[in-house]
């Protein structure tokens, strides 16, 4: 998720686990705990832009990183904090909830999160909520808001941390259950167009959870298409992109494409473009696809020139097309 969305969630946790011994300190820990194991975009300084893609969510999103570091900071927070405030064992419940709540987060967007690094390097994706959801966020935003406005000494304070992650938990059930209707729309709907498919995945557009990206792979590449939960058909759109790997084969057994492979878990295309040879990431969707289908891909890497990818997903997102692309994403919400 959006760092905003960690320091508020951190902040909240922080104030309901230890929020009456250590006050409004307890939502400083919490917050400054949420962002630790999103540091390893630091990593990028050093690294090349295709192997800090599996850098990032990588091992500081383990529960190996999880029990190593919870009781760390336990350790230094205890040092820091004022004699007989919270114990060594309050400060690692406090620090594991924290790491434990922004490595379960991640894993519900499409990115991918390294639950088991170093001893596997699958990636744990669920694709229910986007990763920057606005919905989601102002129900642990506005709680945390009035924390830090209201006194250390009102009873309220515990009341107003739940009601935040109570009611944004009840946003996450609310996102799963608009992915499981949307997964029978998507697999009754490819049976009736007669589409042969090995798998398929569906995953929210950008800042909502009722217009669905879906990619169903085929021997040959992808179909793609978008689909409301507000549509008043169940009718999907579904648009053939070939896979074009054989683009790459004289040259697969380089590194930056086995990353982007790996990285990409199967969902790519490639394409030639101007001069050079383009890897597109399908799991990020396409740059306002729900109005152009033959739109480009918000993650497209050029494979010439690797240093030009340094903000590929950023790239990518920010990129649009069209006068008004938030009137355009609203009126596909809509239905159709």
């Amino acid at each position: 998720m959006d760092s905003i969305t960690h320091i508020v969630s951190g902040a909240l946790i922080g104030e309901a686990i230890a929020g009456r011994q250590l006050k409004k300190k307890a939502m400083l820990w919490g917050a400054l705990a949420q962002t630790i194991p999103d540091l390893d975009v630091i990593s990028s300084l050093w690294m090349s832009p295709s192997q800090s893609l599996l850098a990032h969510r990588g091992f500081t999103h383990s529960f190996t990183f999880l029990l190593i570091v919870a009781p760390l900071l336990a350790f230094i927070a205890k040092r820091l904090s004022r004699k007989n405030t919270i114990s060594f064992y309050h400060w690692t419940a406090l620090f594991g909830a924290e790491l434990l709540t922004h490595v379960l987060i991640d894993s519900l967007t499409t990115y991918g999160t390294a639950w088991f690094e170093p001893f596997s390097h699958q990636r744990i994706a669920f694709n229910v909520i986007f990763v920057a959801d606005p919905f989601y966020t102002i129900w642990l935003l506005i709680p945390a808001i009035v924390l830090l406005i209201i006194k250390n000494t009102r009873k309220s304070r515990l009341r107003w941390a739940t009601f935040g992650l109570v009611t944004s938990t009840l946003y996450i059930f609310y996102c799963i259950n608009n992915k499981q209707m949307i997964d029978r729309v998507v697999k009754n709907e490819l049976n009736k167009q007669h589409i042969s498919y090995s798998r398929y995945m569906t995953t929210p557009s950008p800042l909502n959870n009722w217009l669905w990206y879906i990619i169903a792979e085929t021997d040959s590449g992808y179909y793609l298409g978008y689909h409301s939960v507000f549509d008043k058909t169940d009718t999907v759109a579904y648009h053939f992109f070939p896979r074009n790997d054989s683009l790459i084969d004289s040259f697969r057994s380089n590194k930056e494409i086995q990353c982007l492979l790996r990285f990409s878990q199967g969902y790519y295309t490639i394409e030639g473009r101007n001069d050079t040879l383009v890897f597109n990431d399908l799991r990020f969707g396409q740059v306002m696809g729900w109005e152009d289908p033959k739109s480009r891909f918000v993650f497209d890497y050029y494979l010439k020139t690797p240093n030009a990818n340094r903000m590929v997903v950023q790239r990518g997102r920010f990129a649009t097309t069209g006068e008004n692309p938030f009137r355009s994403l609203v009126s596909r919400i809509k239905g159709r």
